[in-house]
C-alpha cells in the first residue's frame, strides 16, 4: 500500500468515525443549524472582503496586493486564537493505529496532511478570492490574481501548523505559551524598531512577490511550510507515544478540607467536589486556567486600551468576557463527572444539588472580570449599569442555556489524559451551536433593543431579564435534573462507553 492509498483509507476513518459517534443523531440537527450559521459567517467575511477592496481601490499609495499582505501579520494572529476554537491535533487521532504494521511516521503524515486542507484554511478563500476578483484580476491579469490567492493561501497553511506545533507544547506545560508569544511579537518587530509604515511595507513586499510568482519569495513559503511539516512529524509522534504509554508520576499532596463550605451541607460538599477537581486533576486545572487567564487578559483590554471601543466590539466583548470564564467550562457540564457518574446515581436527587453547586460556583466567579473592568466606569467607557446588567444576564438566561448541555452532553471528559483522549475531540454539536449562540445572540439582542430604547431603558431591561432568570433558578433546574433523569440509562451508558 503506497501512502497515497493510505491516506485516502485515512481519511475516510475520521468520516466513518465520527458516523460512529454516539452522539451522531443527536448532532444531525445540531449541525444543520450550525451551517446555517456558518452561512452567516461566510456572508459576514464576504462583506468584509467587499469593504477592504474598496479602500484598497482607492489607495494611492499602495497596490492591492501591498494593501492586504501589509495586514498579515494582524490576520495571523487572530488566526492563530480562533483555532483554538476548534482545530484538533494529529495526536488526538492516532492513538488506534499505532500497532499496525505501517510505517512509524505514516499516519502522523497524513494526519498533518489533511490539517493543511482543512475547511478551517479554506475559509480564508472567502477574504481573498473576492478581494482578488475586485482588486486584481482586471487591473493585473489572471496570473497575478491567482499567485495572490495561492501565496496567502500557503502562508495561512504555515499558520496551522505554527498552532499545531505550538497547541502541542502548551497541552504539555502552560510555560509554553511564551513561544508563540515571542514568535508572533516577531512579527511586528519592524514596526518596533522603525514604525507602522515600514513594517506595512515590508511585509507588502511578500504580496508583490507572489502575485508576480516570484520563485524566490515562493521557494521560501513552501521551505518553511517543509521546515513545520518535519517538526511536527516528529513532536506530535513523540508525544503520542508518551500518553500511550501511560507512564504516571505519583505525587503526595497535602488535602484541604475547606470546612468553611459545610455549612451549605449537601450544595457545599460538591462545591468542594468542584474546588479540588480543579486543583487536582490535570485538565480541569488547565482548562480553568486558561478561561481565567483569557478572562483577565480580555477584561484589562477592554479596561485600559482603545482596541474595543467602537459600537460593535463594545457590546460584543462586554457579553463575552462575563461568559467565557464560567461559560465555556459549563457548556461541557457533567463531562468530567462521567468518570463517576455511578456514584452520583446512588442517592436521590444527588444530580440536582451538584448542578447548584456547579451554577454558584461558576456565578461567583463572574465577579472576577467585574472587579477588573470597574476602573472603565470611572473613566467614563461604561456605566456601572451596563456591567452589573451584563453580569446578571450572564449568570440568568446565559448559564441557563449552558446548563442545558447537562441532559444533552454524553461525553466523559478525561480528568487527566490530553492528547490522545477521547474528550478532546468536540462531537457534540449542540455544545457547539450552545457556545455560538451564547457569544452572538446577546449582541443580537442588544442590538435590536438599541433601536428601540437609550442605553438606560436597554442594559435595564437585561437587569430584569437576568434578575428573573436567576430568581427561577430552582424551576429551571429541576426541569434540567428531570429531563436528566429521565435520559439517565441513555446517558450513563455513553459515559461509560467513552471514558
Amino acid at each position: 500500500m503506497n501512502r497515497f492509498e493510505l491516506f485516502k483509507i485515512l481519511r475516510q476513518h475520521i468520516k466513518l468515525s465520527n458516523k460512529r459517534s454516539l452522539t451522531y443523531e443527536m448532532n444531525k440537527t445540531a449541525k444543520t443549524l450550525i451551517y446555517i450559521m456558518s452561512g452567516f459567517v461566510i456572508m459576514y467575511l464576504l462583506f468584509i472582503a467587499i469593504l477592504i477592496s474598496l479602500v484598497a481601490n482607492d489607495s494611492t499609495t499602495e497596490t492591492p496586493t501591498e494593501f492586504l499582505f501589509g495586514m498579515l501579520p494582524f490576520m495571523l494572529v487572530a488566526d492563530f486564537l480562533f483555532r483554538f476554537l476548534g482545530q484538533q491535533t494529529p495526536a488526538q487521532l492516532i492513538k488506534p493505529y499505532l500497532l499496525l504494521p505501517i510505517p512509524k511516521y505514516a499516519c502522523v503524515e497524513n494526519f498533518i496532511l489533511s490539517s493543511m486542507i482543512a475547511g478551517n484554511n479554506l475559509l480564508w478563500l472567502c477574504i481573498t478570492v473576492p478581494y482578488a476578483i475586485m482588486c486584481l484580476l482586471f487591473s493585473y491579469g489572471l496570473m497575478a490574481a491567482i499567485g495572490f490567492v495561492v501565496g496567502f493561501q500557503l502562508i495561512i497553511i504555515i499558520n496551522s501548523q505554527n498552532y499545531m506545533l505550538w497547541r502541542t507544547l502548551i497541552v504539555r506545560n502552560i510555560l509554553w505559551w511564551i513561544a508563540p508569544i515571542a514568535v508572533y511579537a516577531l512579527l511586528f518587530l519592524p514596526w518596533m524598531v522603525k514604525n507602522f509604515d515600514y513594517m506595512f511595507s515590508l511585509y507588502g513586499s511578500i504580496g508583490n512577490g507572489v502575485a508576480s510568482w516570484s520563485v524566490l519569495t515562493f521557494a521560501a513559503i513552501i521551505a518553511i511550510i517543509a521546515a513545520f511539516f518535519f517538526i511536527n512529524r516528529k513532536i506530535q509522534y513523540h508525544y503520542t507515544i508518551i500518553d500511550t504509554s501511560n507512564e504516571k508520576n505519583t505525587k503526595l499532596k497535602t488535602v484541604s478540607e475547606f470546612r468553611q463550605l459545610d455549612r451549605f451541607g449537601e450544595v457545599g460538599e460538591y462545591l468542594k467536589l468542584e474546588i479540588k477537581s480543579i486543583m487536582r486533576n490535570k485538565n480541569m486545572r488547565n482548562s480553568f486556567l486558561y478561561s481565567t487567564i483569557f478572562t483577565v487578559f480580555l477584561s484589562a483590554m477592554i479596561s485600559y486600551t482603545d482596541v474595543y471601543d467602537d459600537s460593535f466590539s463594545s457590546k460584543f466583548f462586554i457579553v463575552y468576557v462575563f461568559i467565557i470564564n464560567g461559560g465555556m467550562l459549563l457548556v461541557k457540564v457533567m463531562g468530567a463527572e462521567g468518570n463517576y457518574i455511578d456514584c452520583l446515581l446512588t442517592h436521590k436527587e444527588n444530580i440536582l444539588q451538584l448542578l447548584h453547586a456547579k451554577y454558584y460556583f461558576y456565578t461567583i466567579l463572574l465577579l472576577l472580570p467585574f472587579i477588573i473592568m470597574l476602573p472603565t466606569v470611572f473613566m467614563g467607557k461604561y456605566s456601572l449599569l451596563m456591567l452589573i446588567s451584563m453580569m446578571m444576564f450572564a449568570a440568568g438566561p446565559i448559564f441557563c442555556t449552558f446548563m442545558q448541555m447537562a441532559v444533552w452532553n454524553k461525553q466523559t471528559i478525561p480528568l487527566n489524559s490530553k492528547l490522545v483522549s477521547k474528550g478532546n475531540v468536540e462531537t457534540n454539536w449542540f455544545a457547539v451551536g450552545a457556545e455560538m449562540a451564547a457569544m452572538f445572540l446577546p449582541v443580537v439582542f442588544l442590538s435590536i433593543l438599541g433601536l428601540f430604547f437609550n442605553d438606560t431603558i436597554t442594559y435595564s431591561i437585561m437587569l430584569v431579564i437576568g434578575v428573573i432568570f436567576i430568581a427561577a433558578r430552582n424551576i429551571w433546574m429541576r426541569n434540567i435534573y428531570q429531563r436528566f433523569m429521565a435520559r439517565r440509562y441513555e446517558n450513563t451508558e455513553s459515559y461509560r462507553a467513552t471514558r
